[in-house]
Formats: C-alpha cells, structure tokens, sequence
C-alpha cells in the first residue's frame, strides 16, 4: 500500500524514464516530485500524465525566484496543470505574488527556506547573513507563511522547530535530505531518516536517488513506507 507522505523524487534524464520509473514503482508510490532537471526533457507532460491518467499526486519542484509580476504569470500557467505542490522560494514578495497566481485553484504553495544541500560555509560563500543555520531556517520558514505559504521546505533537522511556530499551525512542512539509514548521503548534508524526519514534524518526505537507483525501485519505496509507520 501507498503513503502519500513519501514523495519520489523522478531525478531521471526525461519523461519516459520517469514513466518507466513510475511503471517499475506502481502502487508502491502515490505521489511524485518533478524538478528543474526534467524540464526540458518532457517533465509538464510527464506530470500532466502521471496526474489525469495514473491518479497520481504531483509536486512540481521549480523554485522560482523573480520580481512579483514575472512570478505571478508564471504560478497562473502551471496552476492549469492541476497540480498539487509547487516550490517558489521564501521570500516574501515571492510568496505573495506566488499565491496571487495560484489564486482560484487547489494547487499549494511551498516556500523554499535554505537549500538541504547547504551548511554554514556554502551561506558564507554566497554572502548570507550571520547566524546558525537551524536560526536562519526558522526565520526565513516565519516570515515565508506569515506571506501566506501554505507549508515550506526545510531540511528534517529543522522540522520540528518550525512545527512549534504559531505560523506554521496547519501549514505543510516537506522535507529533502532524508536518506534511510545506510544509504549514500550525496550533495546532500543536512539529513535525517524518513521515520525521524516524520517525528520531527514533517508532513511529507521526498526521497530521490536511494530509490530510483535500486535494483529493485519498488522495494526499496515499499520499505521507506513500512518505515514511517513502524
């Protein structure tokens, strides 16, 4: 059986690889992430297909960071497409333009508080404020559903900190960076299990590469999901 709180992240070169990925999953899996890196390969008609006539739930993981008015048109066109979840990112002019566009449909709007692939150093690189990175994620996660986000993506190490806001009551929290125990962390360094990470508070948990490259992708989801409830 399924459990839409873990979202598979289809990180394939194109369409037809995430649909033979998709097939490979089956009922395994009931809800599905769509990047960046698929856009170009087919990932709307993907995501359109998966949707109207696999039954499936979509996360369209954009990220999309512009001034409001660019943000706006761009949440309206893909709010057709009867999505679920789509990520911009947690600024608050973003969020709101973001909300404005997705106005009128049931499509959610999460914000983006600090990238899971990112530590203090990476912050410091990129000129970030001062501050711990727990502290940053808790600020930018406030400020991003006083905007009006309808949750945010942070990092499982983070969950339950922005759980306890007063903002975040009845707001999504999805978390990356979660890899069952033993598997490869990757780009990835702030992490947790899928079961800590329910714990701490997440709604959902998106898990990539140690399930599209398995040698049995259906099992090692299968297992993910027994883990959430055990």
């Amino acid at each position: 059986m399924s459990d839409d709180r873990l979202i598979v992240a289809l990180d394939v070169p194109n369409a037809l690889a995430g649909l033979n990925l998709a097939g490979q999953i089956g009922d395994a899996v009931s809800f599905y992430k769509i990047g960046l890196g698929m856009l170009t390969g087919g990932g709307l008609a993907l995501a359109n297909e998966l949707k109207q006539d696999h039954g499936k739930r979509i996360f369209l993981d954009m990220k999309l960071f512009d001034i409001g008015a660019t943000v706006e048109a761009a949440v309206r066109g893909l709010a057709q497409f009867d999505l679920d979840f789509l990520t911009v990112h947690g600024d608050p002019h973003v969020v709101r333009a973001a909300k404005e566009g997705a106005a009128g449909s049931n499509m959610k709007i999460l914000a983006v508080t600090i990238l899971t692939s990112l530590d203090r150093k990476d912050l410091d690189d990129g000129l970030i404020i001062p501050g711990d990175v727990a502290d940053l994620v808790e600020t930018r996660a406030a400020r991003a559903l006083e905007a009006g986000a309808d949750g945010v993506i942070a990092s499982p190490q983070e969950s339950s900190r922005i759980r306890a806001l007063s903002e975040a009551e009845g707001k999504l929290i999805v978390t990356p960076g979660v890899r069952p125990v033993g598997a490869d962390l990757g780009d990835q360094k702030r992490v947790t299990t899928p079961r800590q990470a329910i714990d701490n508070g997440s709604d959902h948990i998106v898990v990539g590469r140690p399930i599209w490259k398995a040698a049995d992708p259906r099992k090692a989801a299968q297992e993910i999901v027994n883990s959430l409830s055990s």
